[in-house]
Order: C-alpha cells, then sequence, then structure tokens
C-alpha cells in the first residue's frame, strides 16, 4: 500500500463554473486517452494511486493541496464520463455527501448499462459498502467520511476513492482502493492524510492479524462477551484500566484502552447468531460499527494478550517534501521524475495546441518553482 503526508485543509466554497467546464472537458481527454492507450486497469490503476490521483487535480488547474481536490476531480469526471453516454467504458458512482448514499443505486444502474451479470453487480455493491465500512470503523482515525465514489469498469473491474474528514482539525484524508479480494488485511492501494497521529486504531494492519482472530472467537463465544458486560455497566473495567495504567509496558494510555461510552450489547447477540467465520464476516454484519470493532479489539487484548495495531498507516514515502523543508526538503529528483511522466502524458493527449501549450506553461512554471 502507498502512503503518505500532503496537506489537505477542509476548504469551503466551490470551483468557478469557467473552471469546471474546463476540467469536465480536460479530464475527460486525459481519460479518453489513457483507456485508448492502456485500456481501462491501467486507468483504474492510476486512480487508485494517491500520486497520480493528486497530479490529476494539479494537471486540471485544481488547488493542489484542498480537500476539494477529491470532491472537485471526482465530480467534474463523473459528469463528463455521463455526458459522453458510456463511450469509454467507464462509469463513476456515487460522490459528496448527499451523493454518496446513492452509490448503490448508480452502481447498478452503471452495471444494467454495462450488461455486467446479476451475480457480479452484486460483488460490486458489496464492495463498496465494505470499502465505505472498513474505512469508517476499521481505521480509527478520527476522519469520518463524506466522499464515496466508485468507479467501474465495463468488463467489472473497480476503484475506489472516498474521503473523510476531520470537522475539529479541519483536515481530510483520503483513500484508496483497487479491485481489492478482502476487505480486512491491508485491502487498500493506498492513503493520503495531512499528518501522522497518535493512538490510531487500525484492524487491517498485518500485526493486528491475531487480534482479529481472536475477535472472531470472543464474539462466537456469548460467556466472554457476557461477562465484559456485566463488568462495563458496573464501571468495574474503567476504574481496572485506570488503576494499571502505570504498567508501561501493557499499558499506555487511558484514552486508547477506555471503551466506546455507547455500546449496542443487543448487536452481540446478533453476531451470535450469524457465527461468524472470519472477521470479515464479522464486520459484514448490519450494525457492526466503530464502537462494537473497539470494544472487541480491547476485550481482545485484556483478556487473551492480542494486541491490535494502534500506528496510523499514514508515513511518508512519496511526498516531494516542502519549500520551507516541511516535513522535508524537497526530493527533486522525484519531482522531476513527476513533471516528466505528466509532461509526456500532456504532449499525447488528443486536444488542441493552444490548451496542450498552457497546460505544458503550468507545468513548465512548476518545475522552475521546484
Amino acid at each position: 500500500m502507498r502512503t503518505g503526508m500532503i496537506q489537505l485543509p477542509l476548504h469551503d466554497g466551490k470551483a468557478p463554473r469557467w473552471l469546471v467546464e474546463r476540467m469536465k472537458n480536460l479530464s475527460y481527454l486525459i481519460t479518453k486517452a489513457i483507456v485508448l492507450e492502456h485500456g481501462h486497469g491501467t486507468l483504474l490503476e492510476r486512480l487508485s494511486d494517491p500520486l497520480w490521483f493528486q497530479a490529476f487535480g494539479c494537471v486540471l488547474g485544481y488547488d493542489w493541496h484542498s480537500s476539494g481536490v477529491t470532491t472537485v476531480v471526482i465530480g467534474v469526471l463523473k459528469h463528463a464520463l455521463a455526458e459522453h453516454a458510456y463511450d469509454l467504458g467507464v462509469m463513476v458512482a456515487g460522490g459528496k455527501g448527499r451523493n454518496a448514499l446513492k452509490a448503490s443505486n448508480e452502481i447498478v444502474e452503471i452495471c444494467d448499462a454495462f450488461g455486467i451479470s446479476s451475480s457480479k453487480t452484486n460483488e460490486l455493491l458489496y464492495a463498496s459498502r465494505m470499502a465505505a465500512k472498513v474505512d469508517n470503523t476499521l481505521l480509527q482515525d478520527g476522519h469520518e467520511l463524506y466522499h464515496h465514489s466508485f468507479i467501474i469498469a465495463e468488463d467489472g473491474r473497480w476503484a475506489v476513492v472516498q474521503q473523510g474528514m476531520d470537522v475539529n482539525a479541519r483536515t481530510a484524508r483520503r483513500y484508496h482502493w483497487l479491485n481489492a479480494k478482502g476487505f480486512v488485511d491491508e485491502p487498500r492501494s493506498g492513503i493520503i492524510g495531512s499528518s501522522i497521529l497518535a493512538n490510531v486504531l487500525d484492524m487491517t494492519a498485518k500485526e493486528s492479524e491475531e487480534c482479529r482472530r481472536v475477535c472472531v472467537d470472543i464474539a462466537n463465544d456469548s460467556n466472554t462477551v457476557s461477562s465484559v458486560q456485566l463488568l462495563y455497566k458496573q464501571s468495574t473495567l474503567d476504574t481496572w484500566l485506570a488503576n494499571n495504567n502505570n504498567n508501561a509496558t501493557t499499558y499506555r494510555d487511558v484514552e486508547v484502552y477506555a471503551m466506546p461510552k455507547h455500546i449496542d450489547w443487543s448487536i452481540f447477540k446478533r453476531i451470535y447468531d450469524v457465527h461468524p467465520r472470519n472477521y470479515e464476516e464479522l464486520i459484514a454484519v448490519r450494525g457492526v460499527g466503530a464502537g462494537t470493532v473497539r470494544a472487541l479489539a480491547l476485550i481482545a487484548e485484556l483478556i487473551y494478550g492480542a494486541r491490535a495495531s494502534w500506528r496510523d498507516p499514514v508515513r511518508f514515502t512519496f511526498a516531494h517534501g516542502g519549500k520551507d523543508g516541511v516535513p522535508y526538503p524537497v526530493d527533486r529528483r522525484t519531482y522531476d521524475e513527476s513533471i516528466r511522466v505528466l509532461k509526456e502524458a500532456i504532449e499525447g493527449l488528443d486536444v488542441d495546441d493552444r490548451m496542450r501549450k498552457d497546460m505544458l506553461v503550468r507545468l513548465a512554471r512548476s518545475s522552475i518553482l521546484a
């Protein structure tokens, strides 16, 4: 998985109409060039790459460091593809806010138009639901999803680009997926965010594998859950955690290990009735949310010593750096390589000479500034 850091502050307002219309035109032409030259698979791979997606937004002329890169780029691409009536064999479902809730219906419509079988359509609906659920519940990084887009090719391959926001910090994080075969073991193709956070529960990490297995065992054992529920209601558990917080080798921070304030204990009976065979089946149960996931992870560690990962998956892996040395000095070699790739892409586009010249001038300016 490719992870990294680029500033994505939450920005209000809308892109001006004159820019949106040009972005729609250019995004369609770039998409068309990629599909004709390399096929649908390459297009999905690039959209699921956080760095390429960021560069795509820059080429379209949108602000490189705002949360709007995600919402506006996906929005204009969705409209551009729709206006050309499925001729490229790729479409976008979902979007920002209320549009995200329309993803399921739009997936069905797109699949019908592409002639995708009902069984494959159900797989895509499941993938859409699980990708959103995983980034909202299994990765608890303080960013709640408000944008979910599902990109479908006519052969049934797919990609997901979704974004969450931390209202208090006014930051955003973008999560990318590509044809995931499973949804609980480091399933994403990339994550991009504005900072590395402390005490992030990541149940999708490799380090959480044992904890995931134990969570399934616990969920299938009604006696264990009932015992912890009793302790929880008597406030004994929180008291015990506070008294044992001095043991640094086992417990770090009461805030990390504290049980969720509100837990729907009836969900545990529903899980028990389902008898999930693995962790993916467990979290796929309707009603299983962040509180349930956190509670099971805590029980797994307290009783069985199966520790989950509390390490933020965002890492400095490909960012160009900043002019003031934050997060580190600009990596000119990587920067130049990014410019070279974009320049070759632009020169090969089926656009008029004036538009191509304008794009190359903007790219040249960014190269000089670097």
